[in-house]
């Protein structure tokens, strides 16, 4: 099946109707606490770093708090939310850029953010688009998979992936289209076990008619 700009227009509308009332998954008060629960995320449950995210900052919710609270006190209150040593040195490492760099404020530019210790495109994305409220596509492993899946952008990259996205969405609606497609992978278009047979988009996706 050759996906036509028309297909994923469609599979756009569909998948705004779907879950147009999503919201994101994370717990955050404010851009800096979004910053850190996103660098937790990685390779971690978004429910898992909730919990984490509750204890830290009940003990440390500013940059200056965790410096002062030291790395290995800052280790021991990520423990649980996975590669906690090397997610601690980056937190810490970005929290004394905050302080001494921006008075212990999340810098809105993108290419600030992505000098920050520990921050990638996808991370830069969420905070420009959750936080700032500027359009971008962060591009995590539901993202992609889902995107390479219905052949709404095929890549191998990440950074492939995101920009056939913002090719095939609107830029008005990015920022909403990055939380679609991360439910849709979470709920309908898993991993290992698909739910073809409840999926809305079933009758446009190259996918399912391939049996993949």
């Amino acid at each position: 099946m050759r996906v036509t700009k028309k297909m994923k227009e469609e599979m756009v509308a569909i998948l705004g109707e779907v879950y147009r009332d999503v919201k994101p998954a994370l717990a955050f008060r404010n851009p800096f606490e979004l910053l850190v629960a996103v660098i937790l995320s990685a390779q971690c449950t978004d429910k898992r770093v909730n919990v984490t995210t509750a204890r830290l900052f009940q003990r440390a919710a500013t940059p200056e708090a965790i410096v002062a609270m030291g790395l290995d006190a800052l280790q021991e209150e990520i423990r649980d939310c996975g590669l906690f040593r090397n997610k601690a040195k980056n937190i810490m490492a970005t929290c004394r850029t905050l302080v001494e760099k921006y008075g212990g404020e999340v810098p809105e530019a993108y290419d600030a953010l992505l000098q920050l210790p520990g921050v990638g495109r996808k991370t830069a994305n969420v905070v420009t688009s959750i936080a700032f409220g500027r359009a971008a596509i962060a591009v995590d492993t539901h993202v992609f998979r889902v995107a390479n899946r219905l052949h709404l952008a095929v890549g191998e990259t990440p950074l492939e992936v995101e920009k056939g996205l913002q090719k095939a969405i609107p830029k008005d609606k990015w920022s909403a289209a990055h939380h679609w497609l991360i439910w849709h992978g979470r709920l309908v278009c898993k991993a290992l076990r698909p739910r073809c047979g409840a999926c809305p988009l079933a009758h446009l996706c190259p996918s399912r008619e391939a049996g993949a």
